[in-house]
């Protein structure tokens, strides 16, 4: 008989995205374009372009994914309904009277629901990269984990393209050199649930999904809450780094004092013969003046 906690965990993991949680994933997305500058002004003057634009922002993680493993990237174009759906919720943020949506927006409990309920979607992402991947390429794990973090976190790569067409790509800004908190938690989610997949993680997927979803959904609210654009990963990275290449720092260091000691000892070595040289030439001198 199983636990309440494990009928929680399973009626979780099986909780369909769609409407309610595509709806906010779309929400979120395209209000994140909307409050770029020059945003608004782009959609009355081209809106083809800004449509284009924000099914970048809504389907760029399963674009990147089909990219890597060499499927059509239009594919997404084929569900028509979500493309509909984020579609109008496009349309209405950018043109909707009054600019009625961008101010019921404004409102910090809208803000946490719908960025929560979009935290839940990335959980589903993942565990989708990955098993999508598994049909590939079986066990692969590497590819399964550049698979869920692409389909988790992919549309902040893909927007980097998107800046890159429009002339305002800054090179210190791209995803691979400095990565937010949205890739860095898709990553570890992704490698979490690909050593599940491949039996080297003992919990069942359910659990996982159920934990990981808390995780980053409290994460999530607490940094809206709080206002702050990042949660910080340094202590953990900073171990990770000393685990990995600290001792290698460590090392060419102990060997450049050993240089340098070697060093110094060898030229006072060298100082005294050339000290006693001098000493005989002065004795010679000494006896020619005598």
């Amino acid at each position: 008989m199983e636990s309440p906690w494990d009928e929680l965990a399973l009626a979780f993991s099986r909780t369909s995205m769609f409407p309610f949680f595509d709806i906010a994933h779309y929400l979120v997305s395209v209000m994140a374009l909307r409050h770029k500058p020059g945003a608004a002004a782009m959609a009355w003057k081209n809106p083809l372009a800004s449509w284009f634009t924000a099914m970048l922002h809504c389907f760029g993680g399963g674009i990147l994914s089909c990219i890597l493993l060499a499927e059509p990237p239009l594919r997404f174009l084929a569900n028509h309904t979500n493309i509909l759906l984020a579609s109008s919720i496009w349309y209405i943020i950018f043109f909707c009277p009054c600019d009625l949506v961008s101010q019921g927006y404004s409102f910090l409990p809208v803000q946490l629901l719908a960025a929560g309920m979009k935290e839940v979607t990335r959980t589903w992402k993942i565990v989708g990269g990955v098993t999508h991947a598994n049909s590939y390429y079986k066990n692969g794990w590497l590819v399964m984990i550049a698979i869920g973090w692409a389909r988790g976190a992919g549309g902040t790569v893909i927007t980097n393209f998107e800046s890159l067409a429009k002339g305002d790509w800054k090179p210190e800004g791209h995803e691979w050199l400095k990565m937010s908190y949205p890739a860095k938690v898709t990553l570890l989610g992704s490698v979490i649930f690909t050593f599940q997949h491949t039996k080297h993680l003992a919990i069942s997927k359910h659990n996982l999904m159920f934990l990981y979803t808390i995780f980053i959904v409290a994460t999530k609210v607490t940094m809206m809450i709080t206002q702050t654009s990042t949660v910080s990963f340094a202590p953990f990275e900073d171990t990770l780094s000393r685990m990995l290449f600290g001792w290698q720092q460590q090392f060419s260091c102990e060997k450049k004092n050993e240089a340098k000691s070697s060093s110094n000892g060898t030229g006072s070595l060298a100082s005294k013969p050339a000290d006693d040289s001098s000493d005989k030439v002065k004795k010679k001198h000494a006896k020619k003046t005598e």
